[in-house]
């Protein structure tokens, strides 16, 4: 009887999503400027949204810096991906986890600053051709911080309304990285929460950066971005519902989405579940690893693939060799999960991680559309039994 109930509250749930929110869902991904892989190789046909990381603000002026070199990419950005079929909205994103968090927090601290960097924000976006911008602060420090930047946030909402009107253009989107949970409760510091009334009121959307929550910095394997975590609030489900909870509309919630994996080198070869022992980051870039390059080591080195019912989430290993990732089965389930949540869609980061057939980025596009799918696949993820996960995907 629970469980008929749970299940028709479960497609009740769906039916409402996909009547409200999902009309205008958002499927993005973050492009990252290299040689490799170059904004003609985006499949624009799984995307609705294309991000541009990063540009960066002057330290003194605190308008964008754009040199000549990156003029001209952010032109071939925004003109390659708009003459794509289908095309795809494109969206600046300033900052990045490589940025100064401490003129961010400048920036925002004082009228003139702020106006400062606005006007430059949009000044760039329209002389470039892009559809909107993003702000990637990692990450406001304190409760000051955080109500500065929802100053911040409504008189960029301002801004972006009457540039609209003046130039007879559609207004410019505005969108936030944003940390995995609505405030850090995991911080050294006294808790601090993210301005939830300013980002309902001005902000288009919110990235929810719902990855890298366990990395090889820790001395214990763990998942990258497991949806659930049954010993600490350290999920990707306990950050997206901190968001729900904190005050934030679902519908301006995207949940993250990592294309690659972390990596760890085992103390032991013979113990490699979730939570065994590690001595520091196994191969890969810095403990970090590429899907592709996930896939590649599999095959290679011949790894043993193994889904861990807890954290629904993947890992493999071969000897003293450990990979926590999201693969398909993954993928489908969490974005079912930001379904039955009525999250507005899902982002990922980067282009050029996937697979050459995009492996996983098509799996999350037909997840979002198939709503008898998703209704499986969510029953799986809320009320999961071992076998009922492993035959989702075989289904």
């Amino acid at each position: 009887m629970i469980n008929h109930i749970l299940l028709t509250t479960a497609v009740i749930i769906f039916a409402t999503c996909h009547t409200t929110t999902l009309s205008s869902p958002v499927k993005a991904i973050y492009w990252s400027e290299n040689q490799i892989f170059p904004p003609s190789s985006i499949n624009t046909s799984l995307f609705t949204h294309v991000y541009y990381a990063f540009l960066f603000p002057n330290n003194l002026t605190y308008a964008l810096h754009v040199s000549d070199a990156t003029a001209s990419t952010l032109t071939n950005f925004t003109t390659t991906l708009r003459a794509k079929t289908p095309p795809v909205k494109t969206i600046l994103s300033i900052g990045g986890s490589n940025s100064n968090a401490s003129l961010f927090a400048l920036i925002a601290s004082t009228a003139a600053t702020r106006a400062s960097f606005i006007n430059s924000t949009i000044q760039v976006s329209r002389t470039f051709g892009f559809d909107g911008i993003d702000l990637d602060w990692e990450f406001p420090r304190d409760s000051n911080q955080m109500n500065d930047l929802g100053q911040l946030f409504h008189e960029w909402r301002l801004a972006i309304s009457a540039d609209a009107v003046a130039t007879r253009r559609p207004p410019l989107l505005l969108t936030a990285a944003v940390y995995f949970a609505v405030d850090f409760f995991l911080s050294s510091t006294p808790p601090h929460k993210y301005p939830v009334d300013s980002i309902n009121q001005n902000v288009d959307w919110v990235n929810v950066m719902s990855y890298s929550l366990r990395g090889p910095w820790g001395n214990v394997t763990g998942a990258p971005s497991g949806l659930f975590d049954p010993i600490q609030n350290i999920s990707v489900s306990f950050g997206l519902q901190s968001w729900i909870q904190g005050g934030v509309v679902p519908e301006k919630v995207v949940m993250g989405l990592p294309l690659y994996g972390m990596t760890w080198q085992l103390q032991d070869p013979n113990v490699h579940g979730i939570g065994s022992d590690a001595t520091g980051p196994g191969p890969g870039l810095n403990g970090a690893m590429a899907y592709f390059q996930v896939v590649e080591f599999n095959n290679q080195s011949g790894a043993k693939v193994a889904y861990d019912v807890e954290t629904r989430s993947v890992y493999s290993y071969s000897g003293s060799s450990w990979v926590g990732y999201d693969d398909p089965l993954t993928v489908t389930v969490k974005v079912a999960y930001a379904q039955a949540l009525c999250l507005r869609g899902y982002f990922f980061w980067a282009a050029g991680f996937d697979t050459s057939d995009w492996k996983i980025s098509t799996q999350g596009l037909g997840n979002l559309h198939e709503i008898g799918d998703c209704v499986k696949l969510v029953i799986c993820a809320f009320f999961i039994k071992k076998t009922c996960y492993l035959d989702c995907w075989r289904e």
